[in-house]
């Protein structure tokens, strides 16, 4: 790899991380597969909730997050990246999997309602593979801390019978922040035990990170955290007055006061939360660096869909948000940094997509992958080399009754994006040219209609 691509800094940890990046990325699948566990790389995956490409200050957004940001100038910024869907559950599904969620057991293209009595028999099944078993599997020490919401009913469904070590959050979409419980129901973890928490939830959850990074950091043996935070997704309270549920923004006051420059009440209570979240960021990342973690971790950074207006959310200049399939509701901000391996401060407008990680992470740690995979790997990318095109994208969001939604399909070939909204005729848009959506071509391009139907229709194949 040529020397430009390492900051002064970086060469400064000299034959040591030349040996790492002998390891993890040059040696032949065999002779990799036989290195030291302690050479490979540890993982740390940053997984905000309902946060737009519009609500991070270096895509441009109004709101500080320093922290964030501080990724982009240590790594890479991806200006192309999808979510996997625009709703929660298949959004998680996708990234974990690396399939899309239209070919689960369970068809979870909706999110999964912790109420409702049909959800408690849904989720993820144990043949549906997660790169977290795969490293499991390999060695690796895997925790999740944060939000799930790949099923809450039946234990089956729980992340620790599917690669995970430790869970400590909660399994359902949302929580109320000051009690860490959904509306007035118990729903925060300990492996399988319910437990009772003291603090708000973005802190809840950053607190049990940090404990976890210390007991990592002396141990001899590589990692993965998938650090989900339930901010800024409104919070679940509960209304004494009607006895029933309530979804209400829940900032801290403290991080409101930080923000009094934004008009809007309800941005202003979003951007409160983005805030407060950016600061757990930031102590997590200063943690990395304190245990000397920080030059052997591979630290990704994104979000699980766009933005929804309602709640204060973001997408501009995108159209659309969360639970469309417009760019607002699954393109989203992506930030990936690991030392010596991804040039500081570069940007990429090549297409990628959560369900790129996979692959991705399987050519990072040398672990085998399936065959039936929907995403490619993005080490390319990553390390600065051409890439001129990307596999096909198809995205499908299932119709949701209590939630007044319906359904939504969507699919993406090198510049052409090709959208169904609920109950209207398929839309075409050349993003390269119209990467607002506004100028609809189907008309003059029936054969190319044709094709991306077809790429939607297979999708659904394949379980």
């Amino acid at each position: 790899m040529p020397t430009t691509l390492f900051s002064k800094a970086s060469l400064m940890c000299g034959f040591a991380l030349i040996c790492l990046l002998t390891r993890t990325l040059a040696l032949p699948a065999a002779t990799a597969a036989q290195q030291p566990l302690k050479h490979r790389p540890n993982i740390l995956i940053i997984f905000t909730d309902d946060q737009g490409v519009n609500d991070v200050g270096c895509y441009g957004s109004e709101i500080p997050t320093p922290n964030i940001d501080s990724l982009a100038k240590q790594g890479i910024q991806l200006n192309q990246f999808y979510a996997a869907s625009s709703i929660c559950t298949p959004s998680r599904f996708g990234l974990l999997t690396g399939r899309y969620a239209q070919r689960s057991q369970d068809r979870l293209t909706g999110a999964l309602m912790f109420l409702e009595q049909r959800d408690l028999q849904r989720g993820i099944r144990q043949h549906e593979r997660m790169f977290v078993k795969d490293l499991q599997q390999a060695g690796y020490q895997t925790h999740l801390v944060g939000k799930w919401h790949l099923g809450h009913g039946d234990k089956k469904f729980w992340p620790t019978e599917h690669g995970f070590d430790s869970f400590f959050g909660h399994t359902g979409g949302c929580v109320d922040f000051f009690t860490c419980q959904y509306a007035n129901k118990p729903d925060w973890y300990r492996g399988r035990d319910l437990v009772k928490t003291t603090g708000y939830a973005t802190d809840v959850i950053t607190d049990e990170a940090l404990n976890r990074l210390d007991q990592l950091s002396v141990s001899d043996r590589p990692w993965l955290m998938h650090l989900a935070y339930n901010a800024p997704h409104f919070g679940k309270g509960w209304d004494e007055a009607t006895q029933s549920a309530v979804n209400i923004m829940q900032p801290k006051p403290a991080d409101l006061k930080q923000v009094q420059s934004i008009n809007d009440p309800l941005r202003r209570a979003f951007a409160a939360k983005v805030v407060g979240m950016d600061k757990s960021i930031g102590l997590v990342l200063k943690k990395l660096n304190s245990t000397g973690m920080d030059q052997n971790t591979f630290v990704i950074f994104m979000t699980d869909h766009g933005g929804d207006a309602k709640y204060g959310g973001s997408n501009k200049p995108l159209r659309g948000g969360k639970a469309t399939l417009f760019e607002g509701g699954i393109r989203v901000p992506c930030l990936v940094r690991f030392p010596g391996v991804i040039q500081p401060g570069s940007h990429s407008n090549a297409v990628a997509s959560a369900l790129d990680w996979y692959p991705t992470l399987a050519e990072l740690t040398r672990i085998s992958v399936p065959k039936t995979l929907d995403g490619q790997s993005l080490m390319p990318i990553l390390t600065g080399k051409p890439v001129t095109t990307h596999r096909p994208i198809v995205w499908a969001t299932g119709a949701h009754e209590s939630l007044e939604r319906k359904a939504w399909a969507a699919a993406r070939i090198e510049n052409w994006k090709w959208v169904r909204p609920p109950q209207q005729k398929a839309m075409l848009f050349d993003l390269e040219t119209d990467p607002t959506e506004q100028t609809n071509l189907a008309a003059k391009h029936p054969a190319l209609m044709k094709r991306m139907r077809t790429l939607v229709d297979e999708s659904f194949q394949g379980q």
